[in-house]
């Protein structure tokens, strides 16, 4: 029977394939995903692809339609069933499969589903799946095959895995907060291997999501950890993003982590057995991240956002470690090059328990700043690009200092202010940071005056200043 299949077009990502089920997204498209991804699959002399889902209600059937079209491209597919995106990475490493697909809405509202995959070990994004739907739009597919399916508990030994490089001395007091998500179980099991008091907040794992919106980068999301953690006089709380593949942190006061701090925390520590090593964050972090890392001896490298693009750059430059603003936090350090949060956390608890710092103090010692939130503001995919390109050439025609690695990071004596075009949505992103309020005036000023001479209106800043 002759396939082809026609995606709708706000489905395609830059690092993944996501849509609203029943409404752009369908159990046919992700039967084309299987039959695309499993050709190019055996294109490449490769058979073995591993299968994951979370815990949304959609997750089981577009999961079973997956699997159909994999197998109908004569991939031997293993299903490591119900769990967190990094225990479907991990199955997919250990077994050396020759690809991996997570079938995740990650931290998106509970009608949301989609796609997180990997070809050879390596992140698949941008132009790959891009490629997903012109095959499936053209028929170029492998002739139909009769490919095998398995079921594959590896939960015990990734467990096993994750406690095995907890390096502590002393027990702490730690809450965690699932979020409803799908490391659930997983969670729950992981925190009995591991001394000290563990409590598990919403640890059932439930697709509506229930008790919060699960995205730790959102202060108002981690209230409840919060309170919790000041209840019980604990020493840290640690959440999870809806797949688990990003972290969240709130220290022994109930005051939240960024991920740039958090990364300051794990560098220093990863440097002492990695000396003058790089270290890698997105041009979203703090300069104060940058420096610190300096400080500590490493080399401090300026990247792309996105989390296929920081592996992609991690694995180029064997770098240790790497991490991004949204809480996706990359160990190549005694790991495998993949962003897991629940790998991330027994890391942060190793440090606090091997030092003698509290988690408030380590973030009170670190330089004060202030900054406006991540500012996200319409523009339109056919001219978001361009407004970046007009920028920059007016700022180097003006010796402003900057980077363009990724959009335009300027540096003045205030401090510095990014502009980037979102990869996966029709807005500019912006961000300003100084080291006082009459500084960050200054540079929102002159972000303003930069979006004006492109035609564009001066963003919403309103809402408090976060400081950190």
């Amino acid at each position: 029977m002759a396939f082809k299949h026609d995606f709708d077009p706000t489905t395609l990502r830059e690092y993944d394939i996501r849509g609203i089920v029943g409404s752009t997204l369908h159990d046919a498209d992700a039967f084309a995903i299987g039959r695309c991804f499993g050709s190019i699959v055996a294109r490449a002399g490769g058979s073995v692809v591993a299968v994951g889902y979370d815990g949304r209600l959609s997750s089981p059937g577009l999961e079973k339609a997956l699997v159909a079209g994999l197998r109908a491209s004569g991939a031997d597919v293993v299903r490591v069933g119900l769990g967190p995106t990094p225990m479907l990475y991990y199955a997919s490493t250990v077994l050396k499969a020759a690809g991996a697909i997570m079938l995740t809405g990650s931290h998106n509202p509970p009608n949301y589903n989609g796609f997180k995959m990997m070809l050879g070990g390596k992140p698949f994004f941008g132009g790959q799946i891009a490629e997903i739907g012109r095959m499936a739009a053209t028929g170029d597919v492998v002739p139909e095959a009769a490919g095998s399916a398995r079921d594959l508990d590896v939960s015990d030994a990734y467990i096993e895995r994750l406690a095995k490089d907890w390096d502590g001395t002393r027990p702490l007091n730690v809450v965690w907060d699932n979020g409803n998500g799908a490391a659930g179980d997983v969670l729950t099991r992981l925190v009995k291997h591991l001394p000290g008091h563990h409590a598990v907040l919403f640890g059932d794992i439930d697709g509506k999501f229930p008790n919060h919106h699960p995205d730790p980068t959102v202060p108002k999301n981690l209230e409840a950890l919060a309170a919790e953690v000041r209840q019980r006089g604990a020493d840290i709380g640690i959440a999870f993003d809806g797949d688990a593949d990003r972290i969240g942190v709130v220290d022994d006061e109930g005051h939240m982590l960024f991920g740039d701090q958090l990364l300051v925390l794990l560098a220093r520590d990863v440097l002492k057995s990695h000396p003058g090593a790089r270290i890698i964050a997105d041009v979203k972090a703090s300069q104060v991240l940058f420096d610190e890392v300096a400080r500590a001896g490493g080399q401090p490298e300026m990247w792309k956002t996105g989390h296929s693009l920081i592996k992609a750059r991690m694995a180029e430059t064997g770098c240790p470690l790497a991490g991004e603003m949204s809480g996706h936090i990359f160990f190549a350090d005694k790991w495998y090059g993949f962003d897991d949060a629940l790998y991330a956390g027994v890391r942060v608890l190793g440090i606090l328990s091997r030092g003698t710092q509290t988690m408030s103090a380590i973030r009170k010692a670190l330089p004060q700043v202030i900054n406006t939130p991540e500012l996200r503001f319409d523009c339109a995919d056919t001219r978001k690009f361009a407004v970046i390109t007009e920028v920059a050439a007016r700022l180097k025609a003006a010796g402003a200092k900057l980077s363009d690695i990724d959009g335009v990071r300027v540096s003045t004596a205030d401090g510095w202010w990014l502009l980037r075009a979102s990869n996966t949505q029709a807005v500019l992103v912006a961000r300003c940071e100084a080291s006082s309020e009459a500084g960050l005036e200054r540079l929102k000023a002159a972000l303003v005056e930069q979006l004006e001479a492109s035609g564009l209106a001066a963003p919403d800043f309103s809402g408090e200043n976060a400081g950190h």
